[in-house]
């Protein structure tokens, strides 16, 4: 599997295109604030001449769907998140307010479509990601792993060394410990993706990270 990553909108959230041999992917995490950020990421499909199967959300927090309706205007699909969310999403302008003092317009954001959760598999071109459900960020976070590409996009739910704040609306500190401790299960070797800031890996996290 091949990974590209584009960080995006003020918040610096990680987008990630993840696709394989056959030219088959995904896009998780879509922050995209402005065209020109989308322009970049569509760009490089059609460079690529990739066929973007899947819209992943890790949750649905404004600042990891602002550029859903990108993907949904120009590629047809429709976002793919935990049910568990969806309160969250249809309030996202209450959210901006909030969390940074101020109203910022938001684009009509689209329908969530399949409803994702724990032990689903998404599945493009030869390769599969496993659903992992991690709530306490949000109470229908997601991670997507790769057992095959040890791979694990970890959304807000684990970062460097740190983990996703809990006290927003939804968040639940004693339900994100108990879904670090399900990360931890996985080998050490497994590359971690944030939502955002650097990866890691599991095995670094296990070692280092106070909240594991």
């Amino acid at each position: 599997m091949t990974i590209k990553c584009f960080p995006v909108n003020p918040l610096g959230v990680n987008c990630f295109i993840a696709y394989d041999e056959t030219k088959e992917g995904v896009i998780i995490d879509c922050g995209c604030s402005a065209a020109s950020e989308w322009n970049s990421i569509k760009n490089f499909i059609n460079a690529e001449g990739l066929s973007i199967k899947h819209m992943l959300n890790t949750h649905l927090h404004f600042d990891h769907v602002w550029g859903n309706h990108f993907v949904t205007e120009d590629l047809g699909l429709a976002p793919e998140a935990s049910a568990d969310d969806i309160f969250i999403y249809n309030s996202a302008d209450k959210m901006i307010r909030s969390f940074i003092g101020i109203s910022i317009p938001l684009p009509k954001l689209p329908t969530i479509g399949t409803k994702l959760a724990d032990g689903d598999n998404i599945l493009f071109g030869n390769t599969s990601l496993k659903v992992i459900a991690t709530p306490g960020h949000t109470p229908g976070g997601l991670c997507f792993y790769s057992k095959a590409d040890e791979v694990l996009f970890s959304g807000d739910t684990l970062f460097q060394c740190s983990m996703g704040r809990t006290d927003l609306d939804g968040g639940n500190l004693e339900a994100i410990m108990r879904s670090l401790q399900k990360l931890a299960t996985l080998p050490d070797s497994t590359n971690v993706l944030c939502g955002h800031g650097p990866s890691t890996t599991i095995g670094y996290e296990k070692r280092f990270n106070p909240y594991l």
